[in-house]
């Protein structure tokens, strides 16, 4: 049935200042970028390392969505990463607010969490 996740799809309010968040600050490789005219918005394709992507859309003048408190609907992205505490210092390094690493009480593993330029909540989890 089903296997893994294809894609991730994020509504940004501002398509460069997201663009350069996902390209440079966490460092994803554009598949492609199209512009789709009829919509005036931009798609840009992003590849994550094990084969999923995020698929970054401009729209004009979005509707913003509550993401804290709690708020109904998706929580947040989780990344994987080796290390918390390295990739957080390197987050912080390119400006990124990454609150303070806690551990899970269920599984023992380090896990923080940083917002991207709209405020949706990312999560670094520790394997």
């Amino acid at each position: 049935m089903l296997k893994s996740i294809h894609h991730v799809a994020i509504i940004c309010s501002d398509y460069e200042r997201s663009k350069h968040f996902y390209t440079q600050v966490l460092g994803l490789k554009t598949i492609a970028e199209n512009y789709r005219k009829e919509r005036q918005s931009y798609k840009l394709d992003l590849a994550l390392p094990q084969g999923g992507q995020i698929e970054l859309f401009s729209f004009p003048k979005p509707p913003t969505r509550p993401s804290r408190p709690e708020a109904c609907g998706l929580r947040h992205l989780a990344f994987v990463v080796d290390s918390v505490e390295q990739v957080k210092h390197i987050l912080e390094e390119k400006g990124c607010e990454v609150e303070p690493i806690r551990i899970d009480e269920f599984t023992g593993k380090a896990f923080t969490f940083f917002s991207d330029p709209d405020g949706l909540p990312i999560e670094l989890y520790q394997q």
